[in-house]
């Protein structure tokens, strides 16, 4: 049976671009079609400055969510990464087979290193050996596919080239994962800058809308959302993100195309009304099952438990084999 695994980081509240781009896509169809993990992967938060106490928060948030937006524990494994020690024992092996060029050629390093220092702090290796570990994550499960978003493109291309180098070196051990991509608003820009991702460690939120985001919030920010020059409603990313923007999360909370749906609308408030309330409407089930689950927190950390030591059984025995196959007694 095909294995898919994916995760959430735990560095900000989660967004609708995150259950658009992923969440409702696992949720809704990777759950059933295949054997699938969904992991809290906590231990990718460190490599920034943090709050012990906010990582350790928002780490039991996303897993919350993640049984609050539809996903069965009975069908799928959800974890939290930090509790399966063999994601930290393999990471080491894939920092032994990559080089310092691949490492330093990821542009989400670059970037982050370089906001870093604009801030006159110190970039922590992990920041740039973190790629190392999100190929341990995939690999020890023997995944065969995983669900990324274009920013994560990169990172998939260099856990298939260490797979595959992996295999040349020491003899066949991992499978070489494949990147899935869901049809639409893979990508949810944020309201405010439409030509960025809606990301959920952004500094500014007014373009962001957060899973637990109160109506009133959710309105006030779609309504508040940027748009282009002109006054037409057409889809065009390029040359009109924030409309465009608009018509993708519509599409997807109501199904549709984007480009069909712009014939529909002669007024961008209009457009924007109609996306405010679709919004609403997507995430109230979500808020409302949160609630309950925030409310049994004995239920959530033996969900957690369970899928803990279930991920555990799958993956020591292909990380054992790669210690073997390195040369470590084991």
């Amino acid at each position: 049976m095909t294995r898919i695994f994916s995760g959430v980081k735990p560095t900000g509240h989660l967004t609708l671009g995150n259950y658009l781009g992923a969440m409702r896509r696992w949720a809704d169809v990777d759950q059933y079609r295949a054997d699938a993990l969904f992991c809290v992967v906590d231990l990718h938060a460190l490599t920034v400055e943090h709050d012990p106490a906010r990582v350790r928060r928002l780490s039991r948030q996303a897993a919350t969510l993640l049984l609050a937006v539809g996903l069965d524990p009975e069908r799928c494994t959800v974890f939290v990464q930090s509790q399966v020690d063999e994601h930290a024992r393999l990471s080491y092996l894939m920092e032994c087979t990559a080089s310092d060029g691949e490492m330093r050629r990821m542009i989400q390093y670059k970037e982050k290193a370089a906001s870093e220092q604009a801030r006159g702090g110190s970039v922590r290796l992990s920041l740039l050996t973190y790629p190392a570990l999100m190929a341990a994550d995939i690999l020890a499960y023997g995944t065969h596919e995983v669900p990324v978003g274009e920013d994560q493109a990169q990172h998939l291309e260099l856990t298939r080239d260490l797979a595959v180098r992996f295999n040349q070196r020491y003899g066949a051990t991992f499978v070489v994962p494949k990147a899935t991509h869901p049809e639409v608003a893979a990508r949810v820009m944020d309201l405010q800058e439409p030509t960025s991702k809606m990301g959920k460690s952004h500094g500014r939120t007014a373009g962001i809308v957060y899973l637990l985001d109160e109506p009133e919030v959710v309105r006030k920010k779609v309504m508040r959302a940027v748009t282009d020059a002109g006054r037409d409603v057409v889809y065009d990313r390029a040359e009109r993100p924030g409309v465009a923007n608009l018509l993708d999360v519509l599409a997807a909370c109501v199904g549709g195309d984007p480009e069909r749906l712009a014939a529909e609308y002669d007024s961008y408030g209009a457009l924007k009304k109609d996306v405010a309330e679709a919004v609403v409407e997507l995430l109230r089930p979500v808020r409302a099952r949160h609630a309950e689950l925030a409310a049994d927190t004995a239920y959530v950390d033996g969900v957690l438990r369970a899928g803990a030591e279930r991920a555990r059984g799958m993956a020591r025995p292909r990380v054992d084999a790669a210690y073997r196959a390195v040369g470590l007694l084991g």
